[in-house]
């Protein structure tokens, strides 16, 4: 499975059904009309599909926790696939729909509100299941398990994570991310629990320290220490991929 690796706040988004609470309402007024809800780059998505390896001429996708679609649409262009479109925030697939529009892409662009954790969609549905900046939200080990039903065989699977980068961060990030991410492990760690999973993991990727800084004019939300990374890439049992 292909992940690439990010830094970022804790797990707000941690219960599918709790999306009125304060701390719900708090995340997504802080994520209101920014280009894009996590880490990254349309450079860095096309340097992941890359990573991805061959796929289908039109390939099946499933970008999941997509946001307004910073991905979504970059996928769609580059493929010339069909992209099923997954949050659990109507107001961004909305924003999503808009920009597909204005793209060109309205026709390959499917937006459903659903919850990661339980996705209205067939068993290998998709030659391609994409996740960027969203699969801690469910945590990654169950994400590598829940959505692996969804590949056709020979699919992949690319996601981020948040991981440390170092084995003796300061205590101040240890801190901060023991209690809003205590599952977050290293590259290594996650490499391992992805083949245990059944994925064979062909690529991990690193994902630059300018990509990880909010825009110009927006704090940094990961104390100073230990940097968290993104990052990897494997195939799930006989045929399937994890990027």
């Amino acid at each position: 499975m292909h992940t690439s690796r990010w830094c970022g706040g804790g797990p707000v988004r941690a219960s599918s059904a709790d999306v009125s609470s304060p701390l719900e309402q708090v995340f997504l007024a802080a994520h209101d009309d920014l280009p894009r809800e996590a880490p990254g780059s349309e450079e860095t998505t096309a340097l992941l599909l890359r990573l991805a390896g061959d796929l289908p001429e039109r390939p099946r996708i499933v970008d999941i926790g997509c946001g307004t679609g910073p991905s979504t649409l970059p996928l769609a262009a580059a493929t010339g696939g069909e992209v099923v479109a997954v949050d659990l925030h109507e107001p961004f697939l909305q924003r999503l729909r808009t920009r597909a529009a204005v793209s060109g892409l309205g026709e390959r662009v499917r937006p459903l509100v659903a919850a990661m954790d339980d996705l209205p969609l067939p068993d290998g549905e998709a030659d391609l299941v994409w996740s960027e900046g969203a699969a801690y939200v469910m945590g990654f080990d169950a994400a590598l398990a829940g959505w692996r039903r969804l590949l056709a065989p020979g699919g992949t699977l690319v996601l981020t994570e948040a991981e440390w980068t170092t084995a003796t961060p300061s205590p101040g990030a240890r801190a901060f991310w023991d209690a809003n991410y205590p599952a977050m492990r290293t590259t290594a760690d996650n490499v391992a629990a992805a083949q245990r999973a059944g994925y064979t993991v062909q690529a991990v990727y690193l994902l630059p320290v300018g990509r990880l800084l909010p825009p110009a004019g927006l704090p940094a939300r990961h104390p100073a220490g230990g940097r968290p990374r993104p990052g990897g890439a494997g195939r799930g049992g006989p045929g399937d991929r994890g990027a």
